[in-house]
């Protein structure tokens, strides 16, 4: 296969949908088997050796409680032609409806992969393999946490100048300076303002409801955050209650005594609000961040 027609049949792939909610099983068990291609593993995996690495993956980096269908990826990849199974043909004879149950892939052996041409191709271009996983991370995660998701399916130097960028929607350049200017250029939580002259610094526009789950760039679908409080809210380390507008943290949320205490001091508090009312975060968008990205369960009052 050409590079074109690798990067297309990428590009093809199916992810579920309902509604706005986050599906990011099929993406993440993709990144996982381009990281096997690029340490020369074998061409396919038993599942008892998926499971666990899957499963780590969607409780970091999935919605709340994706982990329990861990394994209809490891099934229904093979309708978007990328994914091909090894098994007793009473299961791989069902409809593509029919996912096995987590028993029945582990008691079996079944064993999933890239059908040889694809593996093939990538096996012979580590910078292939680096532009599909960039344009996978752009596609389902923001900014933030995209090389916290390559770090840990093992694909840490999978750097490309390539940019996949959805050509239906474009970010709006103007997004950061309006929200910079709704909290008058400090962070929502902790109130970081540093700038150099004119510049700020590590002051950034979070979106609320992630552009790449159709997030729009409004001001009430952003909060001006430091780089840290915007990272670890991305990672649904915090939630922010509509119409209070209070910090909820999780129960996750974990580090040394010191470290827990600075970040956890601002559990329960209001978080700072823009300067006008137009700006306040629009509650929809918060249902939507508590819902698809908070870690549950969130700490007591």
């Amino acid at each position: 296969m050409t590079q074109d027609e690798v990067v297309q049949a990428f590009n093809a792939i199916r992810v579920w949908h309902n509604g706005d909610r986050r599906a990011v099983h099929k993406p993440l068990l993709v990144l996982l088997a381009l990281s096997r291609v690029n340490a020369s593993a074998p061409q396919t995996i038993d599942w008892n050796d998926a499971e666990p690495l899957l499963k780590e993956l969607l409780e970091e980096f999935g919605p709340d409680g994706s982990a329990s269908t861990r394994h209809y990826p490891f099934w229904h990849l093979q309708t978007d032609g990328l994914w091909q199974l090894a098994g007793p043909a009473y299961i791989l004879n069902r409809p593509a409806g029919s996912a096995p149950t987590l028993t029945e892939l582990r008691q079996n052996h079944v064993h999933g992969g890239f059908p040889l041409a694809i593996y093939s191709a990538l096996k012979a271009d580590s910078e292939l393999i680096a532009t599909i996983a960039q344009r996978i991370v752009e596609a389902h995660f923001p900014e933030s946490i995209r090389q916290d998701v390559l770090d840990a399916v093992g694909l840490a130097g999978a750097e490309s100048p390539t940019s996949s960028g959805d050509p239906q929607r474009r970010r709006n350049p103007a997004f950061r300076t309006k929200v910079l200017l709704a909290y008058q250029y400090r962070c929502a939580v902790c109130g970081h303002d540093l700038r150099m002259g004119q510049q700020s610094i590590g002051l950034e526009a979070a979106h609320i409801k992630w552009f790449q789950a159709h997030g729009a760039d409004e001001v009430p679908n952003g909060i001006a955050m430091c780089s840290l409080h915007h990272k670890v809210f991305d990672l649904g380390a915090f939630k922010i209650l509509p119409e209070t507008y209070q910090m909820v943290f999780s129960q996750h949320l974990n580090g040394s005594e010191a470290a827990s205490q600075r970040m956890l001091a601002y559990h329960g508090c209001g978080m700072i609000l823009p300067q006008a009312k137009e700006y306040l975060p629009h509650s929809a968008n918060l249902d939507w961040h508590a819902k698809q990205v908070f870690k549950n369960p969130a700490r007591p009052d």
